[in-house]
């Protein structure tokens, strides 16, 4: 039997299924990627797969706050992206 694994999005700290999240990680050489694999090396946020939660995300910098890193407005726009 698979489990379900479940993450906390880090705007709404909502339960949520890890598949229905994406995962950004800030890596040890200090670069802010967008783990797929759910796999990645580093300290790592989930935040969920909605358009209006990202937007209000990005306007409120919380990435910024939660990994510690000046400017993520690259990847917010991937994250809308990837919708």
């Amino acid at each position: 039997m698979n489990k379900t694994i479940i993450r906390t999005c880090i705007l709404t700290r909502t339960l949520y299924p890890r598949v229905s999240m994406f995962r950004v990680v800030k890596t040890p050489n200090h670069e802010i990627i967008i783990d797929s694999t759910y796999k990645a090396q580093g300290r790592g946020c989930y935040l969920s797969k909605d358009k209006n939660l990202i937007l209000k995300a990005k306007s409120k910098h919380i990435i910024e706050k939660h990994l510690r890193v000046n400017d993520c407005q690259k990847v917010y726009d991937q994250l809308l992206e990837l919708l």
